[in-house]
């Protein structure tokens, strides 16, 4: 572990049953294989069924995956839960107006998933410093990335694909994918120096 706190990220969608568990997981099994005890990644949904374990076609990716759905209890998202985060992931833009409407003071924390992913690559990042110290320099100017036109919103939100059909579940996955591996990707350059892979 550690020596100082993990860097807290919070995933959050509806139900937290598929979309946020899946990030959750996934983003976790990655950041530890770079550096353990770093960051503690967690889920919560706007209106979750609490108690319910990951949707079974979740628990099916995330275990083809290499993740666990191991132990996994959907819970309801609150103000204390937000007031705990260092960095918000909310899976469309809708769960992120609900965020800051429960805690404003986010509002400078907060973005969805596949936003930060899209950012994250172009934003010039501090060297040489610990976790926390990064992300304190990065946020900033994610959110000054944010306002820049030339991309289409929608693209932004990942798909529910709750009782839905196979199609939407795979198109969840086809959007939510790509952009952990852009989170993690970014970890591994600056913990180990490496150039993030090319997709």
């Amino acid at each position: 572990m550690s020596a100082t706190p993990p860097f807290r990220i919070l995933t959050v969608c509806t139900g937290n049953i598929c979309r946020s568990p899946m990030v959750e997981r996934l983003l976790q099994q990655g950041l530890d294989l770079l550096t353990p005890g770093a960051y503690q990644v967690e889920s919560a949904g706007t209106g979750a069924l609490v108690g319910s374990p990951m949707e079974p076609h979740i628990a099916g990716f995330v275990r083809v995956l290499g993740g666990t759905a191991d132990g996994f209890a959907a819970r309801q998202l609150t103000s204390e839960i937000l007031n705990e985060q260092d960095l918000v992931l909310a899976l469309t833009k809708s769960h992120r107006s609900r965020i800051v409407e429960l805690r404003p003071s986010l509002l400078r924390k907060t973005f969805t998933l596949r936003e930060l992913a899209r950012i994250l690559p172009d934003v010039q990042t501090p060297r040489g410093a610990d976790v926390a110290e990064r992300w304190a320099g990065v946020i900033p100017l994610a959110l000054r990335a944010r306002s820049k036109r030339g991309h289409d919103p929608k693209d932004d939100d990942v798909v529910d694909p709750y009782r839905r059909s196979d199609d939407v579940y795979e198109q969840m996955r086809r959007e939510i994918t790509p952009a952990i591996q852009v989170l993690i990707e970014w970890e591994r350059k600056h913990t180990q120096g490496l150039r993030p892979r090319q997709h």
